[in-house]
């Protein structure tokens, strides 16, 4: 009777430490999953990107738009020449192998990684985008790149353009972030002298600085307040993978963890 009690008081402690160990098995792999959303999550996004055909006919969709309104543009007499501003990244050149690259490592954007891939000069174009600033370079339309790329990326960015053949990608049309990421006065100074039929961008601040470090509820005020000018003077591209819509949500602290990103992002999902 006695050993049978102690095998009894054996089995149930043995029990016991089993269903812990099953419970921290499953904490570690919620934690694991929790931690990496934001890497998991891009790599997701960037298979949208790579491999959608929506992908490509909401670019040839905003290009197709593009090339409509600048005809209209043209139309108009000025006293200046035309030009147009754009955006490089996600806007015409696809770095989406660069999310890929950092999602299967579990990690984020860094400026580090970032730099060493743009000095590759290996992202692809985004549908319609050649196309497009082709057809702007053959009716006399200059073409501004208006990046938040840094300096020392010129290299690799001209390279990456001119490999496909953009028009206009030299030193003067390329104008890359110096002190601050607004782009605001790189727009006005191009302003000063060119009649600009056109800005696109995939980022609310290629556009406007009414959306330069604007909390979610200023940027979407603002988008409802300048709703006409979508789609006639500017031409969004779609980007699900990052932009100031994510920044926005952390109140542009880039120094949040994997895991302070992951709970910012689920505090404002709704289900039901």
């Amino acid at each position: 009777m006695l050993n049978i009690f102690f095998m009894k008081k054996i089995l149930a402690s043995l029990f016991i430490i089993t269903l812990a160990a099953c419970s921290s098995q499953q904490k570690n792999t919620a934690t694991s999953v929790h931690t990496n959303m934001v890497a998991d999550g891009k790599l997701f996004t960037a298979f949208f990107q790579q491999r959608a055909a929506e992908y490509k006919a909401l670019c040839f969709q905003a290009y197709n738009i593009a090339t409509l309104r600048l005809d209209q543009s043209l139309q108009v007499p000025s006293s200046k020449s035309k030009a147009v501003i754009t955006d490089i990244d996600e806007t015409l050149l696809d770095n989406s192998a660069y999310s890929v690259h950092q999602g299967l490592q579990g990690k984020d954007y860094d400026l580090a990684t970032w730099t060493e891939w743009t000095a590759l000069s290996q992202a692809d174009t985004l549908a319609g985008a050649l196309t497009f600033f082709k057809y702007a370079a053959s009716r006399n339309v200059e073409v501004f790149y208006i990046t938040n790329r840094e300096e020392k990326e010129r290299v690799g960015t001209l390279r990456n353009l001119q490999k496909f053949g953009f028009p206009y990608a030299d030193e003067t049309h390329l104008i890359t972030k110096q002190t601050t990421s607004s782009k605001e006065a790189r727009r006005l100074a191009v302003a000063d002298k060119f009649d600009i039929a056109l800005l696109l961008g995939d980022n609310l601040a290629d556009f406007s600085m009414l959306f330069d470090k604007k909390t979610e509820v200023e940027r979407l005020q603002n988008v409802q307040s300048n709703a006409a000018a979508f789609g006639k003077k500017f031409i969004v591209l779609p980007n699900p993978n990052y932009g100031d819509w994510e920044s926005a949500l952390y109140q542009y602290n880039y120094k949040l963890s994997a895991v302070q990103k992951d709970s910012a992002i689920r505090s404002v999902l709704k289900s039901y």
